[in-house]
């Protein structure tokens, strides 16, 4: 047993030093990025944000409303091959720019992934996903990925520390996925003691992946515009939401009335709705690891959209940074006991 004794900081922890500007307006600012990837050929051009791939977020609606803003979406496992076809077939070729298809790491996971792939070459974006990123087993997952689709974006996740971020890259992910009990409705932390806040997993792996030429993606713990600021700024390449991207028209999850209100369900992947939904239930062997909640209906997401945007403009203008790739040259963080005034409170 060790204790490290260096802090740790989360998003709550910290607000951003704003700085001399010379931007004019929220307007002036570029949040487009282009990427080059360590392993694929590709090349990537859009908003570095995506919907989580949750069967409450990651659906095909969501994909075609965040395609038309050049956000992606990754679309959640449980789609069948024919739900795939059906899709791709009925949408405009460039959605595949803006989606990744998720796949766990299992023999039926692995066929499933090589079918669709097979039928729909167009594909670009495969997110390999499990909750903890850690094992040898995953690692090898990921190098056999890589050796049959030399050609695709490989995002590979969950870790939080850099060494396992090098394996990940060096094993042939282009993109690792950061975050280990930030979620919303994740109880990975409670359950199981592990975890690592995100504002400090965010800054470790950004500084491991960047130095062999990867990307990360910051996922989970974003629970406003500012937060999502705050990852760019700590260094994140890309930013995934979950809960922030739920309870909309787009959003998949059932639809509840209370009193006159409307709610849709939202629940963690590990949840035990999750697991009985999509695999029959718990197994006797380990516990869940998620929540289900009922959140309010929130209508479309592109009213959402355009809160989270517009704030993340803002936060430019803040620190002077024209285009979003110069936020995190930009960004000074400050320790900070709060965060807002709550006497009135939504």
């Amino acid at each position: 047993m060790r204790i490290e004794y260096d802090i740790k900081l989360g998003f709550k922890d910290v607000m951003i030093r704003p700085k001399r500007s010379t931007l004019k307006s929220r307007s002036e600012v570029n949040l487009e990025r282009e990427f080059k990837f360590l392993h694929s050929p590709t090349t990537w051009e859009g908003i570095p944000i995506i919907a989580a791939n949750m069967d409450t977020v990651g659906t095909f609606e969501m994909a075609h409303a965040l395609s038309n803003k050049k956000l992606i979406t990754a679309i959640h496992k449980h789609y069948t091959i024919n739900d795939w076809n059906l899709f791709l077939t009925n949408t405009q070729d460039n959605i595949v720019d803006y989606i990744a298809i998720s796949t766990g790491i299992s023999k039926h996971d692995s066929d499933k992934l090589a079918t669709i792939i097979n039928q729909n070459p167009q594909l670009k974006f495969i997110c390999i996903d499990v909750a903890n990123g850690y094992s040898e087993h995953f690692a090898n997952f990921v190098k056999a990925t890589r050796d049959l689709y030399p050609d695709k974006v490989i995002i590979a996740g969950n870790v939080v520390t850099g060494e396992m971020v090098e394996e990940l890259l060096l094993s042939g992910a282009d993109i690792v996925k950061v975050g280990i009990g930030p979620g919303s409705v994740c109880t990975t932390r409670v359950k199981t003691g592990v975890g690592y806040p995100q504002l400090s997993a965010i800054i470790e792996c950004a500084d491991a992946a960047h130095g062999l030429g990867g990307q990360i993606i910051s996922d989970g713990g974003c629970a406003t515009p500012g937060d999502v600021a705050k990852a760019f700024g700590a260094g994140a390449d890309f930013v995934m939401l979950g809960g922030m991207f739920a309870g909309h028209d787009e959003s998949g999850g059932e639809i509840i009335e209370k009193n006159g209100k409307v709610f849709k369900k939202f629940y963690g992947m590990s949840s035990s709705t999750a697991m009985e939904k999509h695999v029959g239930g718990v197994a006797e062997y380990r516990a869940s690891e998620g929540k289900t909640v009922e959140i309010p209906y929130r209508g479309r997401v592109d009213t959402t959209l355009q809160d989270i945007l517009g704030g993340l403009r803002s936060t430019c203008t803040y620190v002077g940074a024209q285009r979003l790739k110069e936020l995190t040259k930009c960004t000074t963080f400050i320790r900070v006991a709060e965060q807002e005034n709550q006497v009135y409170t939504e």
